[in-house]
Order: C-alpha cells, then structure tokens, then sequence
C-alpha cells in the first residue's frame, strides 16, 4: 500500500490545527543578505592564504626552482671566461679666462658646473673616442697587434662602463673583454685618447676664434671707415661744423656741439643776467618813486643846515611864546622866517629827490634796452639752431654708427689679443692615477652568484606563476573564498569521496569523512536560525553535478536518525534522482496536476523516520506546475505532517524551478562543489535566489580536497579521527549510479 499513515508518535508531535506555512519572522528566521565585496576595494594581505598558496602550488615552485639552477648551471659552464680591467682617471674642475677690466691682466676662476663631470663621461662613452682607440691599437686589421682580436667601435661602447666616484673628481673606467691584454689595452688607451682629444679640442677652439676674430676685425675695420667717411661728407654737405666732442661717462656714444649752439648758450647766459639787472633797476626805481628820496634828502648837507636853523627859530620861538602873545610883532617875524625856512627845506629837498629818481629811471632804461637786444639775438639763433637740428638728425645717425663700429672694432682687437697671448698650449683638465693592468682571473662568469641569482629567479616565477593561476582561477575552492571572498555563511565542507566507494555507502557508515561532514552541517544547520531548524528547507545548486541530491539525502538522513520525522521530496521533475517502489504516476509531478492527497504519494525508505516523494512522471512543463498554487498546498499539508520537509530541486541557472521553489520554503541552503563554480557564478545565482525572496541560510562546500587545495590533511574537522583502525580495505567497488535507491528493506 502506497499510502502513508503516521504513527501515534509522529501524530503527537503536532496538535490540530496547526498552520501549515510558518512566518520566518514568527519562527526566528532572518532573511540572509549576501553582501559581495566592493569592486576595486584593495584586499588585504593574508598570511594564511599566501602559506595556502605556496603550499598548493609548492611542486610547481619546486620545478620552477630546479629547472632554473639546471640553465643558470648550464649558462655558467658554457659560458666564455671575461676578463675586467680597470683604469682610474681624474677630471680637473674647468678654468675660464676673465680679463681685468683696468687691463691689469687676466686671471683664472674654476667653474662649478654641476653638469660638466657628467658631459665628460658622455664624450668617454662617445662613439668618435671608441673609433680613435680602434685606430691606435690596430683592432680593425690595419697594422694592429697580432694577439688582438678584430674589434669595431660599437663592440669598445657595449663592453666600456664608465662609474664615477661618489663625492669626487675621480672616474674609474672598465673594459670588459674575453682577453686579458685586450682589456687593459683598451682601458689605457681610453684614458691616453681621452686626455689628448681635450688637447685638440682646446687647440682647435682657440684656432677657430683666432680665425674667426680676424675675418671679424677687418669686417667691422671696413664698416667704421666707410661709416666715418659718409659722417665727414655729410657735415660738409649739411655745414655742420662740430665745436667739440665729448665721450660719455661709461665709455658710450660721442655728444658734439655745433658753433651756432655754442652762440646760443652764450646769448641765452647773457640773457639771463641782462634781464635779472633790469628786473633789479626796475625794482630800485620803483622803490625811488615811493622811500628812496627821503634818505637823499637826509643824507644832503644843504638841508641838514636848513633844518638846524629852522629848529634853532622854532627853539627862539617856543621861549618868547612864554613872554610874547603870537600877535606880537616880534613873534610874527619869527614866525615868518620859520616859515621862510620850511619853504627852502621843501623846495631843496624836492630838487633833491628829483635828480635821484632821474637816475634810477635811466638806469632801468639802460637794462630794459640790453634785455631787449640780447632777446632779439638769441631768437635769431634759435631759429637757427632749430634748423641745425633738424639737419643733424641724419648727422647724429651716422655719429652713432661711427660710434658703434669703433667700439666693436676696439673690443675685437682686444679680444684678438687676449687669444694671441693664451693660444698656446694649456695643461690637461685629465690625469691618469692609475693605469689599468692586466687581470690574473676572469671575473665572470662567477658560478655562485649565478646560482644564486637562479635559486632566486626560480623561485620568484614559481611563486609567480602559482599566484597568477590561482588569480586566473575564479572558481570557488576552499572554505576561505566562501567566508572571505563571497561573504556567504558556510554551514559545512564535505570531503571527496576516495575512488571507487559508493556514496551511499560511505552516507550510511557514521565512521566515513563524508558521513562526519553532513553531521558537522546538521548542527550548523540547527543553529543557523534563533528558532532552530526551519519547517522547510530547499536545498539546490548552481549547476547539476555538484552533489545537491546526494546532499538533500545526507542530511536527510542526519536530521532522521537525531530523532525528527523527514519527508524528502524529489522536485527535479526534469532529471528525477531517487527511484522508490512506488507506481509509476504517483509522484510530485501527478500531485501538481491533481488534487489528490500528499499522503497516498510518500514511500518509506531504509531509515526510520525517513520518507520520500519521488518526481514522478517527467512532465513537459515542470515550471508552469511549480508555479501554481498547488505547490503551496503540497507544502502545507508535509508541514503538517512531518518535522521537516527537505526538497530536492534543479539547479538554479537557467531554470526557474529553484527560485520558485526558494520564495515558499522557509530556508534554503546552496550546495557548490569545490574546484567548479566561478564566483561570478555563484554571485549570479545567490542574485537569483534574493530576487525570488528566498532565505538563503548557508552554503555547503562539496567534493573538497584538502591536499589539493593546500590546507593539508583533516582540514579544520578532524574527519577519520579514531576510525580507520581495523577498517578492512575492500576491494574496488562500481560506480555510483546517478540515481540512489531509498526503498525500505
């Protein structure tokens, strides 16, 4: 009988009435958010994954390694010896001439130019010295020595290195060769072609501005003659005659005056002083007219005897007026020869003033009429002067250039000399401190460092390499990437199977590394939630193969044997995955599309409290039925039922049963296979489920090898520890079938 009929134990786990669908938020549960790291954000440096890495990939360094001692060893024996030698030289601060500018001599002055020691090692690098020491010694076959080789120029430059010495004058310069005399050869002669091609070179500059000085000299010799001669032509053309010529202060352009300018400023000086004496006569007539008799007629003996007697009569009168009436006679001839006296005082000093203001007028006459006429004098010659001037326009012109010529010709004559007197021969700013011998040993190649150097290099594109694949290699492959990476909850990491054990198998022995690992993720899957382990739970993946159906009947059976009553539905209508004893309609997929009771399509299985729903006939539109109505009503009445109800479904990419499913169950939890599913592709699909409404509780890692993965044996779980004493090693057992028999013994 399909039919299934609940114990009196199961019955008593549930009271009537009870709502099929729990509120995740009544039972605890918490909607979960995955929250992807920030694209761009800068990772942090975990030592754990490094030492996770490198020792992954730690025979992949090892090889690197090894391969490349074996060419840097090879590369040593077959290398040719090369011998170094060495030639010291010093470069002497650069001298310039300055010439006193009193002509008293020259003197020397080192000049510190940051950029000249690096201008000599270019030219001791230059391909012109290279070609110069090619011709000394012979190396281009042409009457060279016989125990050197054919060397060109560009084989001296590749081989030559020139090192100056820090906080120094001092150079050391290294020729590199396969022949010991070869090398010190070239690096002397180096040296010796250096020091003269700065000889040649001070000699041929001193040369060329000798020569260049002279055609310069008789040029501008040409110039200030021809310039002279046009000046005098047109001063006598123009009648210009120059009074004198004056030379400026700092030794500038000539000034000259001209005879009708000279007049002029004589004129102009006298007009000046005649018309400060006319201002001064005017002044003193002026005066005249109104103060200036007085002090004459004082000053007259005349009227200073007048003046004494009238005083002496005024005297005599004042007395008698004591005894006389002023009628009296007498008094009245007083006073007639006083008054006689004042008239003669009067008309005395009238006379007086008038031959003095007389005088004063003819002397400012005089001044005016001597201003009058110089005026007349120096508007003449202004007129004058000011055509002058503009017929010295052009004469000034051709005084400057005149001016200007005789002070290049001078300062090229001297300059001529200057170069006469220091054209001979100057010391050398190079000497030799220690020429270049010939080497006792080759320097290179040298077998240590280049193993060293090998040991190195291996080992950096070991590590290299290895971090490079696990850069290229997106896919999720330890428990770290799901924590760390993806930002998910991981509920548990199940081993891979060994080779040749059936799962079902290893799911039924509690000692197996596989059977520990779904324990370990039942109890985190019991604590996931504030109100322990939800009604329903879905379990899928991202893509088929990754161990979701194996997993939906692991756990299965973890949460059976702890004592809970499991109804495990098999919602991969497209590729069913547990076969039961069972007709072949019953099944979810003719639940879907009747209205027949859940109870009559469940099947017992091995394991007490343990029962299955089988897919039943493929339909052609499993999504059109999932999506119905039907399904929530199906998922009701298991509630109701049973503890738990734990469905199986497809993938999630590129089919829309898992969502839909994932929005009605209370939890959901998300099987990847370890080493397979890219991170973008978990992403998309833990996107997928969030859209749907699901809660997403955890994922499970499957199929993880810790040796592989470098975290090396019983990864963080301990699996096998205190089993595999006294387990037999059975033989070599078939393949595991997709499908897993569920059915009752």
């Amino acid at each position: 009988m399909n039919e299934y009929q609940p114990r009196p134990d199961d019955r008593a786990l549930r009271g009537p009435g009870q709502t099929a669908l729990v509120d995740p938020r009544s039972a605890g549960l918490v909607p979960f958010r995955a929250a992807p790291p920030a694209e761009g954000s800068i990772a942090e440096i975990d030592p754990h994954e490094i030492w996770r890495v490198l020792t992954k990939w730690r025979w992949l360094i090892a090889g690197c390694t090894v391969l490349a001692l074996l060419v840097g060893l090879a590369i040593s024996l077959l290398a040719t010896p090369m011998y170094k030698a060495a030639v010291q030289v010093e470069i002497a601060l650069a001298q310039d001439d300055i010439t006193d500018t009193n002509n008293r001599g020259n003197r020397q002055t080192a000049v510190r130019d940051p950029q000249y020691l690096a201008t000599q090692i270019g030219l001791l690098k230059s391909r012109s010295l290279a070609e110069r020491v090619v011709a000394d010694l012979g190396l281009n076959g042409k009457g060279g020595a016989a125990d050197h080789p054919r060397v060109n120029a560009g084989t001296i430059q590749r081989n030559l290195t020139v090192v100056p010495v820090p906080a120094s004058r001092l150079i050391n310069i290294t020729y590199v060769s396969p022949s010991p005399k070869l090398a010190a050869d070239v690096s002397n002669a180096i040296a010796d072609g250096f020091i003269a091609s700065n000889l040649e070179r001070q000699y041929g500059a001193t040369s060329y501005a000798r020569t260049f000085l002279e055609n310069r000299i008789a040029k501008v010799k040409s110039q200030l003659e021809t310039s002279e001669r046009q000046l005098v032509e047109y001063a006598q053309k123009a009648g210009i005659i120059v009074v004198n010529q004056n030379k400026g202060d700092d030794g500038g352009d000539t000034t000259s005056s001209s005879l009708d300018s000279a007049s002029l400023v004589t004129l102009n000086e006298a007009l000046s002083a005649a018309q400060s004496d006319r201002i001064a006569a005017e002044q003193k007539y002026r005066n005249a007219l109104r103060t200036a008799p007085q002090s004459q007629v004082v000053q007259s003996a005349a009227v200073q005897t007048l003046i004494g007697q009238k005083a002496g009569l005024d005297a005599e009168y004042q007395d008698k007026l004591n005894i006389y009436k002023p009628d009296f006679p007498e008094m009245q001839q007083l006073r007639s020869r006083i008054q006689s006296l004042q008239r003669q005082i009067t008309a005395t000093s009238g006379s007086i003033s008038g031959a003095a203001a007389g005088d004063l007028r003819a002397e400012y006459l005089s001044a005016v009429g001597r201003e009058n006429d110089l005026r007349s004098k120096v508007n003449g010659l202004k007129t004058s002067v000011m055509d002058l001037r503009g017929r010295s326009i052009q004469y000034t012109i051709l005084q400057r250039e005149v001016d200007t010529n005789r002070q290049l010709y001078d300062g090229l004559l001297q300059r001529y000399k200057e170069v006469g007197v220091a054209g001979g021969v100057s010391n050398s700013l190079v000497s030799i401190i220690d020429r270049a011998r010939v080497p006792g040993a080759p320097f290179a190649p040298s077998i240590t460092s280049n193993l060293a150097f090998a040991l190195f290099l291996g080992l950096m594109l070991g590590v290299g390499l290895a971090f490079a694949i696990e850069f290229i290699d997106d896919t999720v492959k330890n428990p770290d990437d799901i924590k760390d990476k993806l930002k998910l909850s991981l509920l548990g990491v199940v081993p891979t199977a060994p080779k040749g054990d059936a799962v079902a198998e290893l799911l039924n022995d509690p000692t197996s590394e596989q059977s520990e690992a779904y324990s370990s993720a039942r109890n985190s899957i019991d604590f996931a939630t504030s109100g322990g382990v939800a009604k329903s739970i879905l379990i899928t993946s991202c893509a088929p193969g990754e161990g979701k159906s194996v997993s939906s009947l692991a756990l299965a059976q973890k949460f059976a044997r702890s004592g809970r009553t499991v109804l495990l539905i098999d919602a991969d209508m497209r590729k069913p995955t547990f076969k039961v004893k069972l007709e072949e309609k019953c099944g979810l997929s003719s639940l879907l599309a009747s209205h027949d009771s859940i109870r009559n399509h469940i099947a017992r299985t091995s394991i007490d409290e343990l029962y299955v729903v089988p897919s039943g006939p493929i339909p052609p539109n499993p999504a059109e039925l999932l999506a119905g109505r039907r399904m929530r009503e199906l998922l009701t009445e298991a509630e109701g039922i049973v503890d738990i109800v734990i469905i199986d479904s497809p993938p999630i990419l590129g089919l829309a049963d898992a969502p839909l499913l994932s929005s009605m169950c209370e939890a959901t939890i998300l099987i990847v296979q370890a080493g397979r599913i890219r991170r973008p592709v978990l992403k998309r699909s833990v996107a997928r489920l969030q859209e749907a409404g699901s809660h997403l509780i955890g994922v499970v890692l499957t199929k993880f090898n810790a040796r592989t993965s470098g975290y090396g044996y019983g990864y963080g779980y301990g699996y096998g520890y205190g089993y595999g004493y006294g387990r037999e090693k059975e033989g070599s057992r078939s393949d595991p079938q997709r499908q897993l028999s569920v059915n009752a013994d």
